[in-house]
């Protein structure tokens, strides 16, 4: 239906190719022309002023969330003025023994103008979003609404 690119550009600048001191800073080019600094996560010797790829999963799980959330509070009449989303992926082993981002919660905070959904229709767009999100249909990682606020 779509294709959707990424070019991951990274160049040695050590003298010497071993763990500790090979850098892990590089590039994440977008078809929209787009350029962003990346690194490795800090714990795992990357620059803590950059992007990891743990972090941009997280914010690519949210921010999938919240525009299927926004197309859905659109088409059911609810006007959203403001969301924010305090994302938080959780690193874990799995059953396999591997690490994986085992759970991302999401915390959204929404205003709305107007009438605001209830409790009961709030709960409903949020699970309506997250069964619609092309990425967590895309991924086995738990992705939880924990505190949704209006």
């Amino acid at each position: 239906m779509s294709e959707h690119r990424a070019t991951i550009d990274w160049s040695r600048t050590s003298s010497d190719f071993t763990y500790n001191t090979y850098n892990r800073d590089h590039t994440w080019r977008f078809g929209s022309g787009q350029s962003l600094g990346a690194s490795a996560a800090p714990g795992y010797k990357g620059n803590p002023d950059l992007v990891d790829p743990e972090e941009a999963f997280v914010a690519s799980l949210s921010a999938c969330h919240m525009l299927t959330f926004l197309a859905l509070a659109a088409k059911r009449g609810f006007t959203v003025d403001r969301y924010v989303d305090e994302a938080v992926g959780h690193l874990a082993k799995g059953s396999d023994g591997k690490l994986a981002i085992a759970r991302v919660e999401l915390s959204p905070e929404i205003a709305f103008q107007g009438t605001a959904p209830t409790p009961d229709e709030l709960e409903q767009l949020h699970h309506a979003a997250h069964g619609h999100c092309f990425i967590a249909n895309s991924v086995r990682t738990e992705v939880a609404v924990v505190a949704a606020r209006v």
